[in-house]
């Protein structure tokens, strides 16, 4: 547990995903009039005025399992960004941190860094949001289990020097990570959380939450979470925002059918699944938007990469590797399965946000592209021949090369995805079998090494290139590979460099491409990871009952319509503030 989540990533639902929503028995109705706040109530989503609700879908697939910030990987939707919130949210179109409970912060040396707190927040429950809190929160990292553990590492003591002061003292500075902890943690009360346990922080369901945030639960059922927003959230004054939704009621579909269906009956204004066919949605007259009305239609939120294990044999032979990236046609994923929703990765992977990081000359000269003669030649030279005419090559020994590509069953297109790279390895004779476990069973494979090759999309848009590189190279390699490094490759070198770039500040452009470009050719000369597509963040959003969603163009907001796990803090939140009733 102690490194399941180095830097813990929402894993996009990238197709169907198949997990039923179980029913419940009958509760009880409040009336609109007076709803109630109890956590086992259900406020009947009939009786909360329509007007004042937004209905979203994408991030759960069945019922609500806590409320539980710490657990930033299964809470309830909201739980980290709506109700409890982080000292800084990360704005993605200007590339900058923005003060939230904060006021500011900064680096009063080499290794001291120094917050000063936004004064007169309270908690919901009245009581004086203060250092201590903070303190308190980053402390609980102390405990082995806890997902910031690791931070411990190199963080010598946090301090509330006065009420509204906290002073974070390193033994280095690492200014990448750093940054990445002040967006992503959530503050939690002293008041409430003094005295639990390891257990009961980590696994504990949390079912009244006390926070600082601008919402507060509501109810729940097995199919949603319904949340109320807080007329009295400091953010009013010292912010100049306010979410406009007074009621926000997150409902957890069963397939993205079931999703599609009802946004077309305006039961939804925001979808964050993936869905089919979105061209004709856009286009038709549906009163739907996305954010470009025309493709990819979405922007970019992840890397969808083909994950070689490199402990197996051929996959831990470079030129073999780089043989199976030149075989796989991106374009027909992009356009036969995805129907243009997606785009094409470059050969680093980094995703368009990050294109001033991309060291063209290293792409020029090492990049990569669908080829299948020059994946032929590849194989030919590194000494891959088919032996005995079966169409497919043999190891260099002789024996026979037979791979599994696995991705979780039910994620339609990442199956089709991987039956298309199945088809076009097989033209350059690699031979590579789709298999579609569930993801649990995924999930507990991908851990131990026990696959070929699989798909991967863990590590999302961020604060920097940095979190990509932790994911591609991190060492030393564990046991169970929980979060990083699936393909288990070695290179001490690389893992150096990122450890370099993460004492690179993260305003020093020019520093940080120095690394960066050193790192990019190690990847393009070893391809421990195969870059594959941009992953699209899923928001389809119904201008039925709101407005003024995020689009590309003129005057609309630039923020993300996402509801997403993590993401709150990186535009989602911005997105509520700034939507408009639609019969205003």
């Amino acid at each position: 547990m102690r490194n399941r989540a180095r830097i813990l990533i929402p894993l996009v639902a990238a197709g169907l995903l198949a997990a039923a929503c179980t029913g419940g028995g009958s509760t009880p109705t409040p009336s609109a009039s007076q709803p109630q706040s109890s956590q086992g109530a259900v406020a009947n989503p009939d009786q909360l005025p329509r007007n004042e609700t937004l209905y979203t879908t994408g991030t759960q697939w069945g019922p609500p399992p806590n409320f539980n910030p710490i657990r930033e990987w299964d809470s309830a939707v909201g739980t980290k960004g709506l109700v409890y919130e982080t000292l800084f949210h990360y704005d993605t179109t200007a590339a900058k941190l923005s003060p939230w409970l904060a006021a500011s912060g900064a680096w009063t040396d080499d290794t001291t860094y120094e917050v000063k707190l936004r004064p007169g927040i309270k908690w919901s429950d009245g009581q004086p949001f203060t250092a201590k809190d903070v303190a308190f929160s980053f402390e609980l990292g102390k405990m082995e289990t806890i997902p910031y553990h690791h931070l411990w590492n190199w963080l010598k003591s946090v301090e509330a020097t006065d009420d509204q002061t906290v002073k974070f003292t390193f033994s280095k500075a690492n200014y990448q990570q750093w940054d990445f902890m002040l967006y992503s943690r959530s503050i939690v009360p002293e008041h409430v959380w003094k005295g639990r346990s390891e257990k009961e922080v980590l696994d504990g369901i949390n079912e009244n939450p006390v926070g600082t945030g601008s919402y507060k639960f509501l109810s729940k059922d097995q199919d949603r979470v319904v949340l109320q927003r807080r007329d009295d959230w400091w953010g009013k004054s010292a912010l100049g925002m306010e979410p406009k939704p007074r009621y926000i009621v997150d409902i957890a579909t069963p397939s993205n059918e079931v999703a599609m269906g009802m946004l077309l009956q305006k039961g939804l204004d925001l979808s964050n699944n993936f869905l089919p066919g979105v061209a004709n949605l856009v286009q038709g007259n549906f009163g739907l938007t996305t954010y470009y009305n025309e493709p990819p239609y979405m922007l970019s939120a992840n890397t969808a990469w083909l994950v070689p294990n490199t402990t197996k044999k051929p996959m831990d032979d470079p030129a073999f590797r780089k043989a199976l990236a030149a075989s796989v046609d991106v374009k027909k994923i992009v356009e036969g399965v995805y129907g243009n929703l997606v785009k094409a990765a470059s050969p680093t992977g980094l995703l368009p946000q990050w294109d001033k990081y991309v060291d063209q000359n290293v792409v020029s000269s090492s990049g990569f592209t669908f080829d299948a003669a020059k994946a032929k030649k590849l194989l030919a030279d590194a000494g891959y021949k088919d032996g005995d005419g079966d169409g497919y090559v043999e190891n260099k020994d002789g024996s026979k090369i037979s791979l599994s590509l696995i991705v979780p069953s039910g994620w339609t297109d990442w199956m089709e995805s991987a039956r298309s790279i199945s088809a076009s390895a097989k033209t350059v004779g690699i031979q590579i079998t789709p298999d579609f476990p569930d993801f649990n069973a995924l999930v507990e494979r991908r851990a131990k090494g026990d696959f070929d090759l699989l798909i991967n999309n863990e590590r999302q848009l961020s604060n920097s290139p940095y979190t990509y590189y932790e994911y591609m190279f991190q060492l030393p390699i564990q046991k169970q590979q929980n979060t990083v490094n699936f393909a288990r490759y070695e290179n001490k070198k690389a893992w150096e460099l990122v450890e370099q770039l993460d004492q690179v500040k993260t305003d020093d452009t020019a520093g940080m491409q120095k690394i960066i470009s050193e790192l990019q050719q190690i990847h393009l000369d070893d391809m421990p990871i195969i870059p594959l597509w941009y992953n699209g963040l899923w928001a389809q959003s119904s201008t039925s009952v709101w407005k003024n969603w995020p689009s590309a163009a003129g005057g609309a907001p630039k923020t993300g319509a996402v509801m997403w796990r993590n993401w709150l803090e990186l535009g989602g939140f911005e997105t509520l503030t700034q939507l408009q009733p639609s019969g205003s």
